[in-house]
């Protein structure tokens, strides 16, 4: 911009006369060249479709001549079969009962085959109102049709990925829930003189948990037990839980006493996870021996949540192993052992850390060991089969707020007016 009284710079002087030159040549275009040469077409027709008028535009479009067309063909007999079906059915009347339609898309009968173009009608009538003829723009729509073709193939294919993945992803889950199913007993077995039951929570069907639980005989007179956890998920946790699952069921067969078992667990994880990346899990393993009117229990603790005893008064409390450490962490570990005795109506209850460690409430919080203890005492004393029942509904109840696989199994000895047996 040049400054009060200065004169314009070189540069800036051309820049104008360039400008004035462009503006000079637009204004000697006369209105006739304007509408023959248009980048769109144009037609003027009578009301019943006969074309009075029509540009040079269109007409290139079409391949046709002038003398072809104005006053011997109708706006229809440029369409396709269904642009002109189209025309009959929907456009005409619209245009009769508004008076104008904007961008409907027809295809017209071009040069070289069928083209989609975007058509504008607008009836122009008398002072009196009374219509007079329809003035129509044809825009071409060739670029729009493929990018919207494109568009329509584009989505197909999302959406025919989307179904694949879906595909996939079910018989993946049909595929996991089996491979997990075969790191659990199929159903347990009937112990003589008690009752048994057992319950898994999976947190997600597209990963493998690590929880497990087995209940076997150890001879005609004693049954062996165990529970636990693994560190992770997916197919790296479910090696090592069933590596966890059959070295407990070995040990058991050669040493039953619980330390021995978890102490033979954790040489086997240590010594096969210690050169690459650490695996390790928690467990409780336990010996039950029925003997008359009661069952004894011995067990130990490998750094796993207490196990939780409801008597048949109606109290519940815990058998607590404080000090047992990790299995598979350290060559060395040590492990906490305990007894208690199961009268008729009192059943023990194995849990993993999934049940305590749900959130609950507004806050967010732990359901945590009180809290369990708690539900337990306020559970009627009916044996394992309503226990379990009940913490299903439990865990249910946490919503999303159980984020963590869950393995409940609960031991107990049938009231004397109670009938053994067995669930899962």
């Amino acid at each position: 911009m040049c400054r009060t009284g200065q004169a314009p710079d070189p540069g800036e002087e051309e820049d104008v006369h360039a400008t004035d030159a462009v503006f000079t040549s637009l204004l000697e275009d006369s209105a006739e060249e304007l509408y023959e040469q248009a980048p769109c077409g144009y037609l003027s027709t009578l009301m019943d479709g006969t074309i009075a008028k029509i540009n040079a535009t269109l007409l290139e479009w079409l391949g046709l001549e002038r003398s072809r067309v104005v006053g011997r063909m109708r706006f229809t007999d440029l369409l396709t079969v269904g642009g002109k079906l189209y025309h009959e059915t929907h456009f005409a009347p619209l245009l009769q009962m508004k008076g104008e339609v904007s961008g409907i898309a027809l295809d017209i009968k071009g040069a070289v085959g069928r083209m989609p173009v975007l058509v504008t009608s607008k009836v122009k009538t008398s002072e009196g109102g009374e219509p007079l003829l329809i003035r129509t723009t044809v825009f071409d729509a060739r670029d729009r049709r493929a990018y919207e073709a494109e568009l329509l193939r584009g989505r197909r294919a999302a959406d025919e990925a989307r179904r694949q993945a879906e595909a996939d992803r079910v018989r993946l889950q049909e595929a996991l829930a089996v491979l997990q199913q075969s790191l659990l007993p199929a159903e347990l077995p009937a112990v003589p003189g008690m009752e048994a039951a057992s319950y898994y929570h999976t947190a997600s069907p597209d990963l493998l948990g690590g929880d497990f639980y087995d209940l076997f005989p150890l001879d005609a007179h004693r049954w062996a037990f165990f529970l636990g956890d693994v560190c992770g998920k997916g197919p790296q946790a479910a090696a090592v839980t069933s590596l966890a699952r059959y070295t407990l069921r070995a040990a058991a067969l050669h040493d039953s006493d619980p330390v021995t078992a978890l102490t033979t667990l954790n040489t086997v994880l240590h010594d096969r996870y210690s050169s690459g990346e650490g695996r390790y899990c928690t467990a409780v393993f336990g010996v039950l021996q029925p003997e008359d009117g009661h069952v004894e229990v011995h067990l130990a603790s490998g750094g796993h949540p207490s196990t939780l005893i409801q008597r048949a008064d109606g109290s519940a409390d815990y058998l607590h192993t404080p000090g047992g450490m990790l299995i598979g962490v350290l060559p060395q570990a040590r492990f906490t052992a305990a007894r208690a005795r199961l009268l008729p109506g009192d059943t023990l209850l194995l849990y993993t850390d999934g049940l305590t460690e749900a959130r609950t409430g507004p806050g967010r919080a732990l359901y945590g060991d009180e809290a369990l203890r708690a539900f337990t005492s306020a559970q009627p004393a009916q044996g394992p089969r309503a226990l379990i029942t009940a913490l299903t509904g439990l865990l249910a109840s946490f919503g999303d707020g159980l984020d963590d696989d869950t393995a409940l199994l609960a031991l107990g000895v049938p009231a004397l007016s109670a009938t053994p047996g067995v669930t899962t």
